[in-house]
């Protein structure tokens, strides 16, 4: 009997030995991209290739753009691994699964104050764009129920020009007038008296949003529900609030938890935030949850029968993935009001280092500090005109990090600024590598005589379009 072993062929019935093919020399001559290829590949082969296309792409732990979580810990990462298989709709088939989503949105429910956690209705999303959606369909929902069905009036939402783009996308989709308050002078979010100005009979909602994307800032929630509080009782409009807390209602209850800005106000309806930012779990999940039963319309809500016990379902999305619901009980579990709180205080020292940092190196004016959001948004003394942010940018990118430079929307495209989010993961020694790098690149700047990018050439960043802030 032959002691020889079957030889491992690369290509099926190709006679390519793996163990003698090196396996560049085994790729296929072009990497598809408009067909599907005739002939399979070795699983190894494949998986090569497939990392070898991703090389290109940004670091992501030098990602300053964004506000989504690029780090966790290995045994999160690996209990994703583990229930990426499990699709969350089905209640029936994964009912643990749909357990620990339950148990999270109650824990959200406490942690923002709800009168009744235990009651109060909640889901989890596919990020925090779903989660708006949801929230606005029950604004709307409800204002349907007061005017009636056949009124013919049309409905508006108020927000600031600040808010994501899901909230415009949104108002187109679902036919709501989106009443935009522009950013004015050193406003650069929604303020109380513009709240006010802006609602009448027919407004579904005002949107709040804690933590700006634009510079971190946090929009006055409990000043905006006390001036609807005074147009109520002047005989006006009633009218709710919605708290988009997509970063800041991970951060405040911990950092902030003085700050009234969630349930304990009246007239906050409903509030989301991103399991995906502050929530400290990969991409995308996002969290919805309603203070109390008549926040959520009955009419929204579809009944699934799992064991002998009724769950309600009231997401846009059917199937996705139970791994990120898994991966947000590990971290509540994990880390605890205390964990959190260390972790949130963390990130908000290292952006407190960096604002410093950065107002001492000269360049700068600082519109944020790192107070709220851990976020830094700088823009440049009037008197430097040889070089842009968007110079800055550019110049960080070719040292791997990704610091978005943008202009502010309608009124004040004037101002250009850079904007640095710190998240989970950007420690202070990696804060004292950025400055360094900083620091070369405005030596090299400063011996410009003019700017090489601006507004019209860099497309790095947008607040409306891809790559979203969200």
């Amino acid at each position: 009997m032959s002691s020889e072993q079957p030889v491992p062929h690369l290509y099926p019935g190709s006679g390519l030995d793996a163990s003698l093919v090196p396996t560049f020399t085994a790729e296929p001559g072009m990497m598809p991209s408009t067909t599907l290829p005739e002939h399979e590949l070795a699983p190894e082969l494949a998986h090569q290739l497939v990392r070898d296309e991703l090389m290109l792409d940004g670091n992501a732990r030098l990602n300053l753009a964004t506000f989504v979580t690029t780090w966790m810990e290995p045994h999160a990462a690996s209990l994703m691994a583990e229930t990426a298989d499990k699709n969350m709709i089905d209640k029936d088939e994964y009912p643990r699964t749909a357990e620990l989503e339950r148990r999270c949105a109650r824990m959200l429910a406490d942690l923002w104050h709800a009168p009744d956690a235990v009651s109060a209705p909640g889901c989890s999303t596919a990020g925090s764009s779903e989660a708006c959606m949801l929230a606005g369909l029950a604004l709307k929902r409800r204002w349907r129920a007061r005017v009636g069905s056949g009124s013919g009036r049309r409905p508006n939402i108020v927000m600031g020009a600040d808010v994501q783009v899901c909230w415009d996308k949104f108002a187109n989709y679902f036919e709501v007038e989106p009443r935009v308050v522009p950013m004015r002078g050193d406003r650069f979010h929604l303020d109380a008296e513009q709240a006010a100005a802006h609602v009448d009979e027919d407004t579904i909602g005002v949107v709040a949003i804690l933590g700006s994307t634009f510079d971190g800032s946090y929009e006055p929630v409990a000043d905006i529900c006390a001036a609807l509080d005074d147009v109520a009782r002047r005989g006006g409009p009633d009218v709710p609030v919605h708290v988009d807390g997509a970063s800041g209602a991970m951060i405040a209850p911990f950092l902030d938890p003085d700050l009234e800005w969630d349930f304990r106000l009246p007239r906050v309806a409903s509030i989301n935030t991103s399991g995906h930012k502050y929530g400290l779990v990969y991409p995308g999940l996002g969290w919805v949850v309603w203070r109390d039963v008549p926040a959520l319309p009955e009419d929204l809500i579809y009944r699934v029968n799992y064991l002998g016990d009724e769950l309600a379902t009231f997401t846009l999305n059917f199937s996705r993935p139970g791994a990120h619901v898994a991966a947000q009980y590990y971290q509540f579990l994990r880390l605890g009001r205390d964990g959190y709180t260390r972790v949130q205080q963390h990130c908000r020292d290292v952006a407190r280092r960096l604002a410093d940092e950065l107002g001492a190196l000269g360049p700068f004016l600082l519109l944020t500090r790192g107070t709220e959001l851990p976020v830094v948004a700088a823009t440049l003394h009037p008197g430097i005109t040889h070089y842009s942010v968007f110079d800055i940018s550019a110049g960080l990118r070719e040292h791997g990090w990704q610091v978005p430079a943008y202009t502010f929307p309608a009124e004040r495209t004037d101002l250009a600024v850079l904007r640095f989010v710190v998240r989970n993961g950007l420690t202070h020694s990696l804060a004292e590598q950025l400055l360094a790098d900083l620091r070369r690149v405005l030596a090299r700047l400063d011996r410009q005589v003019a700017p090489l990018h601006d507004a019209r050439t860099d497309s790095s960043f947008s607040h409306t379009g891809a790559p979203s802030p969200h």
